[in-house]
């Protein structure tokens, strides 16, 4: 692989996010009429912007961080805290998605969870919850003992680029769904790829890429955080978490 330095990649991650996160908002306000919390279709379009948002840009951002060189020289502690943060504030807003959808749903008498993307989607978020209070109880609680650490840490590595996976397909899987059941009746269809389709698959494309540089950036060795500099029993005790060294 080219030996290519991690901060302008970095950068030109972060602003592909940045693009995800505009493309999915633009095609809801152009195409799918604007944003609402009220159960019409107009709350329903916070779904795909929330998931794509917490599920697949934020999520990509939390799993960076330890490879961020800042977080190579110091304690690993404040790395953990912001990478927990980022994480719960992605599930904070993959559960609004949820009940943006199935608040939809229920109010249109339309049923739920019977669709291939609504299945993958649901067990995404279920893993992924379940990874963070694993996470949380293993890396970041005082008393976790550093074999359970060592024991539990390529499980939860596993589990994150699986979860980014996850992610992707059900984000892309959503996009095509929409598509099918919007461009119908009265509108032109989807296999004629009329502008919003062309829009709407693009996303999904800027997302699968988005992901693919994630996991290429995790499987990268160089841009790994050595662990002989960082070992878990620098961690300090939970009344000093404050004044860490």
């Amino acid at each position: 692989m080219l030996d290519l330095p991690f901060l302008p990649f970095c950068a030109f991650l972060g602003g592909l996010g940045f693009v995800c996160v505009a493309f999915v908002s633009a095609w809801c306000t152009r195409w799918r009429g604007g944003f609402a919390w009220d159960g019409s279709a107009q709350m329903f379009n916070w779904h795909p912007v929330l998931m794509v948002t917490g599920m697949v840009v934020l999520y990509g951002a939390a799993a960076l961080v330890y490879r961020l060189p800042a977080a190579w020289r110091g304690p690993k502690f404040p790395w953990k805290v912001l990478h927990g943060a980022l994480a719960l504030a992605a599930f904070v807003l993959a559960v609004l998605g949820l009940v943006a959808v199935f608040r939809f749903h229920n109010d249109h008498g339309t049923p739920n969870m019977y669709s291939l993307h609504s299945w993958l989607g649901l067990a995404t978020v279920l893993l992924f919850s379940c990874q963070w209070v694993a996470g949380f109880s293993a890396f970041l609680l005082p008393w976790a003992p550093t074999w359970l650490r060592a024991l539990y840490k390529p499980v939860h590595v596993f589990f994150g680029s699986t979860i980014l996976m996850l992610s992707m397909a059900s984000c892309v899987s959503g996009i095509n769904e929409k598509l099918f059941f919007s461009l119908k009746n009265g509108t032109t269809e989807y296999k004629l790829l009329p502008p919003e389709a062309v829009f709407a698959n693009t996303l999904g494309l800027l997302i699968l890429l988005f992901g693919v540089l994630v996991l290429a950036a995790l499987a990268r060795p160089s841009w790994k955080r050595p662990d002989a500099n960082s070992p878990d029993s620098c961690q300090v005790p939970a009344p000093l978490w404050g004044h860490a060294r």
